[in-house]
């Protein structure tokens, strides 16, 4: 494979958290959260993309929505809990994902918003169909997950030079 593949990237925000006296840190999903991440993972599954690697935020919320979300794929990824996806800022984001290796061609984040809507947003130069309207319309909730393809290695990835393929989010 070489730097120039198509690549992919989805961009998962961790569903519904519950409100309990912990810190944001440790917030743990709602019910509701825990069903809408197994639905998210048999959306992710419909998407027949083999994920190489997982880079999911230390938060309990992103961890156990992907939890939920990987037992739905039919290959479990390589997955890195990396601290700085928690509360990153876009271009915080873009730091992260320049230092995958070349020989990943198909990563799948999961973090929290804003950075995540803003990231899909920003990266984003082109859109398919009406991914981008749904995308900005609903506001990227709770296990929502937008699907992005790009060409070149991944310390090339900067904004506008990805196409929006695909958002999907559980009221759909």
């Amino acid at each position: 494979m070489s730097a120039a593949d198509p690549r992919s990237i989805v961009l998962l925000r961790h569903a519904k958290a519950d409100w309990p006296q912990v810190s944001d840190h440790e917030r743990p999903l709602a019910e509701r959260g825990r069903m809408d991440a197994a639905v998210a993972g048999r959306k992710l599954a419909d998407t027949d993309i083999t994920f190489d690697l997982a880079l999911c935020s230390t938060a309990v919320r992103t961890r156990e929505t992907w939890k939920l979300a990987v037992h739905e794929l039919a290959h479990r990824p390589k997955t890195v809990y990396e601290e700085r996806v928690y509360e990153a800022s876009p271009g915080e984001l873009i730091a992260v994902l320049n230092e995958i290796p070349d020989d990943v061609r198909h990563v799948i984040l999961i973090g929290h918003n804003p950075g995540v809507h803003g990231l899909a947003d920003i990266l984003s130069g082109s859109a398919e169909g009406d991914a981008r309207a749904r995308m900005n319309g609903r506001g990227f909730p709770a296990a929502a997950f937008a699907l992005l393809s790009f060409e070149g290695p991944w310390k090339s990835l900067e904004p506008g030079v990805a196409t929006l393929a695909d958002y999907w989010a559980p009221a759909e």
